[in-house]
């Protein structure tokens, strides 16, 4: 009789743990951000503020369907990025900001977390959707990251969408680059000989970067994925290439932990390696998501840098923390319910 009723337990056990693992893998989530910085209630236009929150509702309602329809994460993730790409509201694709040479240059990255495969573009100037072509590196070539004309190049191979670079024009963001190079000349006047001012030189770099857009996302098969497109930093020289398209910087992937993508000062996350960080604190010291979000964003303020994280780990737990005014953000789960925040 006792072994009877063991074999009965042993045999509800196995069917508990059977249907938990179901449960989890039919668990699918979608989490998305649309930038972080200097966002004011008191600062933003009515009209703007729905016109925000509409795009991120249509960005979460294309990555619902795809990953509702049983797609992968990286599917939901691409889908919901190019919807924020081709909206001129956010520094990404059609909204980029220009450089001080007055071009669009964008950067992308995306990581897959169940084979920890990644692609990433930069410094590219005429590709429509810079997430496609990111993941077009990861599956059709065995590099990581390509940049310039050569990435356009192969963009160009792989049929994704080519434009004219005056596609990614906006008069606001034409109208930012003007006002950043003013600010430039102001400060040429207060630097004494090849002493410049740090203060002013800070300062113009925290009016300046805008943000970038992101996603990650949860898949019924259990798989996580991350994404990140930008149009990096009004008035930046040189080629300059924020965290977005480094892989662990701004964006990671790892079906053991989570899937990380940020968004603020580059400078910062880079020296920092957030997205990684984040990843690595919750593998070898046992940290949940959000704890390791927070204290990878601690870190970066130590440094003197802002910005946000949305992470996302295996179980469908999720962490949005920001150390600025506002963050673009919003998630949708699998019962269809979706949130958009833009406010501390």
């Amino acid at each position: 009789m006792k072994a009877k009723i063991v074999i009965l337990i042993f045999i509800f056990f196995i069917c508990g743990t059977a249907m938990a693992q179901d449960q989890q893998k039919n668990k699918y989530i979608l989490v998305i951000h649309g930038g972080a910085g200097t966002i004011l209630k008191k600062n933003m236009d009515p009209a703007k503020e729905a016109a925000y929150v509409t795009q991120l509702t249509k960005a979460l309602q294309k990555g619902y369907e795809v990953i509702r329809g049983g797609k992968t994460s990286l599917d939901a993730v691409e889908a919901a990025i190019r919807v924020l790409e081709d909206s001129p509201l956010f520094n990404a694709g059609k909204g980029a900001v220009f450089t001080h040479d007055g071009r669009n240059e964008l950067d992308a990255a995306i990581m897959d977390g169940k084979t920890l495969g990644a692609g990433a573009i930069a410094g590219v100037t005429t590709i429509r959707n810079p997430i496609s072509a990111a993941r077009a590196v990861m599956e059709k070539s065995s590099h990581v990251m390509m940049i310039g004309l050569g990435a356009e190049k192969f963009a160009r191979q792989c049929n994704l969408e080519l434009v004219d670079p005056a596609y990614f024009y906006t008069r606001e963001r034409w109208e930012g680059l003007q006002k950043a190079l003013k600010e430039d000349s102001t400060k040429a006047v207060l630097d004494h000989g090849n002493k410049k001012s740090q203060r002013t030189e800070v300062a113009a770099y925290k009016d300046n970067k805008f943000g970038t857009v992101g996603a990650v996302a949860l898949d019924k098969m259990g798989n996580l994925a991350a994404g990140t497109s930008t149009g990096g930093m009004t008035n930046k020289k040189y080629g300059r290439v924020g965290d977005s398209p480094i892989i662990g910087a701004g964006t990671y992937a790892n079906n053991l932990t989570a899937a990380i993508s940020c968004t603020g000062w580059g400078e910062f996350y880079i020296r920092s390696v957030v997205a990684h960080d984040v990843s690595a604190m919750m593998e070898y010291k046992g940290l949940s998501v959000a704890e390791a979000s927070a204290l990878a964003l601690e870190k970066v303020a130590k440094l003197g840098g802002e910005g946000g994280i949305i992470a996302l780990d295996k179980n469908g737990r999720i962490a949005m923390p920001f150390n600025t005014a506002g963050m673009y953000r919003g998630s949708v789960t699998e019962n269809g319910k979706i949130e958009v925040e833009i406010y501390k």
